[in-house]
């Protein structure tokens, strides 16, 4: 049976219909910390409309949210359109990692979703390159244990505080990327600067952990700008823009006999 998956980021909500094997299909939203659970649900229902999915067909939902207002906001929303009461990734949900870092309670649902998704897909040891609002770099070991990672500007917040910083600077895009690596203009600097120096530093990053881990580790990315990166780094990295959608389907997995028993 499908079911709904959702997860609120800073600047993105990612929603996701999926059964057992497959993500039947995703898509994207705007955060927007003041709509309403009715406003949210007028949303979820057109877009899964328009995807040809009855909501009421759905057997339930999981969430995941780094935005605290909107936990309970989306599950009522969830709630409107399927009647099922979705879990929520936190405390009390079974997810199979073991974390190592030193407030395990500090680290983010949607890390925890994408490092059980690689745990579970990928082999071992693993870093996550999440391109979002921050770039944060998750390390899971040989065993699926989360070791730790690091937290770093996103491309987005960098550009932004460029911009309103340096008054004659204009705005870019990075949809056609670098002509070559050293620019001849304002704009192709710029480009260059942000696409070459995101690769450099994602191309370094993994020699670093590599060296401490004394092991090769599989190296994924996702996130909204990671394919305008991606080919431009010399390490090899594979793409995986649907893992945490993934790592929910698992969570949802490994909960569902007890949350179906509940309504």
């Amino acid at each position: 049976m499908p079911f709904i998956a959702i997860d609120a980021g800073n600047i993105n909500i990612v929603i996701g219909v999926l059964d057992e094997e497959n993500v039947l299909f995703s898509g994207r939203l705007k955060t927007d910390r003041f709509k309403t659970s009715d406003e949210y649900a007028v949303i979820l229902y057109e877009l899964l409309g328009i995807h040809g999915i009855d909501s009421r067909k759905l057997e339930g939902g999981i969430i995941s949210s780094v935005v605290p207002s909107l936990k309970q906001t989306l599950q009522d929303a969830v709630y409107k359109i399927t009647g099922k009461r979705s879990m929520i990734v936190g405390p009390g949900l079974k997810n199979g990692l073991k974390i190592q870092i030193d407030n395990p309670a500090q680290l983010g649902s949607d890390l925890v979703a994408e490092a059980v998704a690689a745990a579970h897909e990928y082999p071992g040891p693993i870093l996550i390159f999440d391109m979002s609002t921050a770039t944060t770099v998750s390390v899971v070991g040989e065993k699926g244990n989360y070791l730790g990672g690091m937290i770093m500007p996103g491309i987005v917040v960098s550009l932004e505080a460029l911009y309103a910083q340096t008054a004659q600077l204009l705005h870019i895009s990075l949809a056609d990327g670098p002509k070559g690596v050293v620019g001849t203009n304002t704009n192709d600097c710029i480009v260059n600067g942000v696409i070459y120096g995101n690769a450099a530093m994602i191309d370094g990053i993994v020699e670093r952990i590599a060296e401490e881990l004394r092991s090769r580790p599989t190296v994924i990315a996702m996130g909204d700008l990671c394919e305008q990166i991606v080919p431009y780094c010399r390490q090899q990295i594979l793409i995986d823009k649907d893992l945490l959608l993934k790592g929910l389907r698992i969570i949802y997995m490994r909960n569902r006999k007890q949350n179906i028993s509940r309504e």
